[in-house]
């Protein structure tokens, strides 16, 4: 992905139009993103963390409930661990582990090394149409998003939060050019602008640009108005994979 610098609040309109409709970036206005002064009010902070521990409470209280049967299927199929945890990005480039239902079979890595053609479309668009790896269970977890339900962990240990951008590998940096800065000056979120923005049906550049996008305009209102875009977005699967 070339780098597109940095939008002021009128070239988000202008990011959004050309990468979704396929028009050039050059276009874009760009700006030095060391010039940018990132700030957050003090406020903002406190209320999102105050809802983060609270969602995030609710939510692995409710887990409780179906993850033993969650669990017993996944095993059942292969029979290997439930659970799939990675390294990802957090805050300020911090790594941190997150945790997931595993959707996929086992070795998922080393089944994209064994075919080439498959692992060279993974590293251009970071996604696999109908991926093979995809146990059966696993397309009813991603479908209604439940193998997310986990990171509600991360969330209380203050190392993602409810909304922001997704959670990357380390090797995906590279994508965001000199955007790769402004992307990490908040936590990765659990649901953001590209889950309710088609998700899967999304290309990895515009996936780019939606969390960079969102940096910029996050706010109290913005996540409220995520979190209630979410729930139709996981009850109709659009984009799911």
């Amino acid at each position: 992905m070339q780098s597109l610098g940095k939008p002021d609040r009128t070239g988000i309109v202008t990011i959004t139009q050309a990468i979704f409709h396929q028009q050039s970036t050059e276009e874009i206005q760009a700006y030095d993103s060391p010039e940018y002064l990132f700030w957050q009010s003090e406020t903002y902070q406190i209320a999102k963390r105050c809802l983060d521990i609270c969602v995030a409470l609710i939510g692995l209280a409710l887990l409780v409930l179906p993850l033993p049967i969650l669990g017993l299927l996944i095993f059942l199929e292969d029979h290997h661990s439930i659970f799939y945890k990675q390294q990802r990005v957090g805050l300020h480039g911090r790594l941190f582990t997150v945790y997931k239902l595993r959707t996929m079979v086992a070795d998922a890595d080393g089944y994209l090394t064994q075919h080439p053609e498959l692992q060279a479309v993974w590293k251009r668009k970071g996604k696999l149409s109908h991926d093979p790896r995809i146990t059966r269970i696993g397309r009813f977890l991603r479908r209604t998003s439940l193998d997310e339900l986990p990171q509600l962990l991360n969330v209380l240990r203050g190392e993602m939060t409810l909304v922001g951008p997704r959670a990357i590998q380390s090797s995906e940096l590279a994508a965001f050019g000199e955007l790769s800065q402004l992307r990490q000056q908040v936590k990765p979120g659990l649901t953001g602008l590209w889950q309710i923005s088609g998700r899967s049906s999304t290309t990895y550049q515009q996936r780019c640009v939606l969390d960079c996008i969102y940096v910029i305009e996050c706010s109290l209102w913005a996540d409220v108005r995520i979190l209630i875009k979410t729930i139709p977005a996981v009850l109709c699967a659009r984009g799911a994979c």
